[in-house]
Order: C-alpha cells, then sequence, then structure tokens
C-alpha cells in the first residue's frame, strides 16, 4: 500500500464526464488499497473566463480582490470531484487551499508556499478518505486567499506530496509524458522514459509546459518522486522525474528542446559604465515583482554600456513605464527600447557537462539556416538563445533533427 498524489490539470478536468473518468481512475487506485490525495486544477478555461470578468470590471485589477475571484474555479472542482467519487461509493472529502491551511506569503497572483498543515489530510487518510485539494490556491498569514501563479496546482501537487512524504507525486494531462520537444513543433519528437530533476527544472524554466518550474524545484528540493502521466490513456508509465545518481546508463548529450514564446526584450542604451548601474536599472524592476530572465550587458569604448534583459511579454509595457519614469533620468540613459517579436529556444542535457563543442555546434547550426543570435545564455546543463519570433519553429527543427533526439 502507498500514498499517492494525483494531480489533474484543466484538460483531466475540463467537463463532468472527464471528471467521472478521473473519479474511475482514483477507484482502481483506492481498490488496490492506497491511500489517495487528489488535486485538481479549474475546468478549463475557467481561470481565463475570470480574469476576463475581473478586467471587465477592472482594466488592471486589484491583485488581491482578483485571487478572491480565481480561487473559485478550482473549488467548484473539488466539490464535483468530491460528488464523481461518492457516487462510486468512495468516501470522499474537499478542501480549499485555506481549508488545508497551506499557508503562503502575500505577493498575491504569484504567491509561494511556506507551509502546510497536514494534520486534517492525514486524519482523513487513515478514516478512508479520499482528499480532494484545490490546487492553485493557498491563504496568508492574515487569512487573505491567495494564488501561486498559472500552473500552480502543479506546486500544490507537489507540496502535498513533500508535506505527506507520499511515495509518488503523479501529475496527469493531456500528453503522455515529457517529449524531447513540443510534437506539435517536430511530429518527430520522442517520448522520454526518464529525465532528471536538473533537465526537467532547466526544461521548465526555458519554456516547457508540460511542468511548471516551481513544481520541479519543490520535487527535487524534497526529493519527492515525480512521473507525468495521461489523464486520457488507462495505461502507460509516462515519464518519470528521477536524480541523475540513480540513472546508471550514461545521458544523452541532449535530452530535449524547450521553446518560449512568451518573452519580451527590453533595452537601455547608453548608460554610464559605473559600479552599480545594473543594480539602478533592475532595482526599480524588481521591486515591481517583475521578474527579468536573460541579462547581457555590453561596454562599448566611450565608456558607456548598453544593458539588455527580458520579462514576460505581459510586463513589457510595464517594466518600460517604470525605466521611462523611475530610470531614464535618473541615470541619463540615452534611449530605452523594447521588442516583443522574440522567443528563446534552449537545448537542455546533463551529457554537455562531459562533452565539448555543443554551444559552437548549435550556433553553427542556426547560421546555416540564416537565422541571427540575439541574446545568449548558458548554464551547465543548458544553452538558450534569443531569436526572431518567426524562425522559432524553424530553429527548433532544426536543432531537434542535428542533435538526432528524433531516434532511438
Amino acid at each position: 500500500m502507498a500514498l499517492i498524489v494525483q494531480k489533474y490539470g484543466g484538460t483531466s478536468v475540463a467537463n463532468p464526464d472527464r471528471i467521472r473518468n478521473l473519479a474511475r481512475r482514483v477507484a482502481r487506485y483506492k481498490a488496490m488499497g492506497h491511500k489517495i490525495v487528489v488535486v485538481v486544477s479549474a475546468m478549463s478555461g475557467e481561470t481565463n473566463r475570470l480574469i476576463s470578468l475581473a478586467k471587465e470590471i477592472m482594466p488592471d485589477p486589484d491583485p488581491r480582490e482578483l485571487d478572491v475571484m480565481v480561487a473559485t474555479g478550482e473549488q467548484v472542482t473539488i466539490g464535483m470531484t468530491a460528488l464523481a467519487l461518492m457516487e462510486l461509493g468512495i468516501k470522499a472529502k474537499s478542501y480549499t487551499g485555506s481549508q488545508v491551511k497551506i499557508l503562503t506569503d502575500d505577493a498575491f497572483t504569484k504567491a509561494r508556499i511556506l507551509s502546510i498543515d497536514e494534520s486534517n489530510i492525514k486524519k482523513d487518510l487513515d478514516n478512508g478518505y479520499v482528499v480532494v485539494v484545490a490546487g492553485f490556491q493557498g491563504v496568508d498569514a492574515n487569512g487573505n486567499i491567495t494564488t501561486l501563479g498559472r500552473g500552480g496546482s502543479d506546486t500544490t501537487g507537489v507540496a502535498l506530496a513533500a508535506a505527506l512524504k507520499a511515495d509518488e507525486c503523479q501529475i496527469y494531462t493531456d500528453v503522455d509524458g515529457v517529449y524531447t520537444t513540443d510534437p506539435r513543433v517536430v511530429p518527430e519528437a520522442r517520448r522520454l522514459d526518464r529525465i532528471t530533476f536538473e533537465e526537467m527544472l532547466e526544461l521548465a524554466s526555458q519554456g516547457s509546459k508540460v511542468l511548471q518550474i516551481r513544481s520541479v524545484e519543490f520535487a527535487g528540493k524534497y526529493k519527492v518522486k515525480l512521473r507525468v502521466l495521461s489523464s486520457f490513456e488507462d495505461e502507460g508509465e509516462g515519464t518519470l522525474i528521477t536524480f541523475e545518481e540513480e540513472n546508471n546508463m550514461e545521458q544523452p548529450i541532449i535530452s530535449g528542446i524547450a521553446f518560449n514564446r512568451d518573452e519580451a526584450k527590453i533595452t537601455v542604451l547608453g548608460v554610464p559604465d559605473k559600479p552599480g548601474i545594473a543594480y539602478q536599472i533592475l532595482g526599480p524592476i524588481a521591486e515591481a515583482n517583475v521578474d527579468v530572465d536573460m541579462i547581457i550587458q555590453n561596454t562599448g569604448a566611450d565608456g558607456t554600456t548598453d544593458f539588455t534583459f527580458t520579462v514576460h511579454k505581459n510586463e513589457m509595457n510595464k517594466a518600460l513605464s517604470i525605466l521611462r519614469d523611475k530610470v531614464q533620468s535618473h541615470i541619463g540613459a540615452r534611449e530605452i527600447s523594447g521588442d516583443d517579436k522574440i522567443a528563446k529556444v534552449s537545448i537542455v542535457g546533463v551529457g554537455m557537462r562531459s562533452h565539448v563543442g555543443i554551444a559552437s555546434k548549435m550556433f553553427r547550426i542556426l547560421a546555416e539556416e540564416g537565422i541571427n543570435i540575439q541574446m545568449i545564455s548558458t548554464s551547465e546543463i543548458k544553452i538558450a538563445v534569443v531569436v526572431d519570433e518567426k524562425y522559432l519553429e524553424l530553429a527548433v527543427r532544426i536543432l531537434h533533427k542535428a542533435f538526432e533526439l528524433d531516434a532511438e
């Protein structure tokens, strides 16, 4: 008998029929003697609908009130899921994030989990219940409803698995595992039997939509065994996300290619090349809770420097406004501009540690197709480049082929 946390995404609970399918799957696990905690997202499209409603009232909704609104999506789903289980004769009990007491900070719309009180869930499991928990949400120290950011239900699932010391956390989605890249862009993409936490973390951070990055961070930190499975298939092993030392076989050089269409580039030209200039530019951006990804600084012979960084496309105008209102005159920047017609492409693989020439091969392949690289970022197991968005799919296809990711 095992304690298993199963997380189901929006497409898995998109309508009553799919919720009934979910309940039947849970019933099979329950019949095997397992203790089951189910974490669910809102029904597919519901969170977007709620955000749109909020924006009809207030174009830039107050974050606290927006969290109050969007958290209702998961509340509907937990009730429906519990009812579907009861219809099958299974004892079930639903909890919102605040009822569990998933304690978060007070960063509305992108809160982080601080602690989880798992005592009531453990009692219910011991008494034979299937516990159904609302993903994506929690409560701050003042009792305010908070949400964890888009994709936050994954984080809820993994955090609960860590708190309960679950044997496995199963993430059910609309794909049957982690692929070498998005099969919609490269039909030859292959499902991976297993991948390391490091690789999955890089893929998630670089744009892979299979898992939310914070859920992977949680799983790696607390050593939660993680498996990605399809909610539309009754059979299948999915993809196991594991630790590098658990893999006895030599790792491939490249495990996958991620891409992100949702970034924008901001360039600050002609600022003084002196200590503290990076902080003067990025400090106000950080204070506004805008996440920065890639950063490049180029120093010219005239004693000035150009500073370029990327943010989420939805936050480009906010960042530009902050820079022009609070920074430009203060630091004497010649010009500040934004470009949201870019895309990021990344190759990821722990095998890079033991192989040389990977970056030069990537750059050569892109150059041969006339694809200009605007920015470069690297880590020990990742190389990411920013290119014009019109070249995104071409870049992914040629890199996938060149690194033989379509081969068994």
